[in-house]
C-alpha cells in the first residue's frame, strides 16, 4: 500500500532516534538517565518492531479466531469464561499460544524463543 508520506517513514524516524539514543545518548551518560536512556531504546524498539509486523499479526489472530467462530478476544474470553469451547480445548490453547508469541515477537523476541517441549 502506498503511504501519503514521503521519506523518512515513521519506522526510519523511530530507528534514528534510537540508534542516537545508543550510539551517543547512552554511552555519554550514568546513572538515572542511562537508564532512562535504555527504557527509552527499549520501547522505541518495540514501537519498531510492531510497525514492521503488527498488521500481519493482526491479520493472522483475527483468522485464528474465525476458525473458532469468535470475532474479537473479548468475545473469545467470554465463550471461554461460559465454557462454550471446553470441547475444543487444543484449538484454544493453539490460538492463545500463538497470540502470547506473537506478543512476546513485538515485546521481548528473546523471551518468545520455543523451548524443547514444544
Amino acid at each position: 500500500m502506498a503511504m501519503p508520506h514521503d521519506v523518512p517513514t515513521a519506522a526510519q524516524l523511530i530507528e534514528s532516534v534510537r540508534e542516537w539514543l545508543e550510539k551517543d545518548v547512552l554511552t555519554s551518560t550514568t546513572g538515572r538517565v542511562q537508564f532512562h536512556s535504555r527504557v527509552a531504546i527499549n520501547v522505541l524498539a518495540m514501537v519498531e518492531r510492531e510497525l514492521a509486523v503488527g498488521e500481519q499479526q493482526a491479520l493472522d489472530h483475527a483468522a485464528r479466531l474465525a476458525v473458532l467462530g469468535m470475532k474479537d478476544d473479548a468475545e473469545l474470553a467470554t465463550a471461554i469464561r461460559n465454557g462454550d469451547l471446553d470441547d475444543r480445548f487444543n484449538e484454544v490453547v493453539e490460538l492463545v499460544r500463538a497470540s502470547v508469541l506473537d506478543k512476546l515477537a513485538v515485546a521481548n523476541p528473546s523471551y518468545a524463543v520455543p523451548t524443547l517441549n514444544d
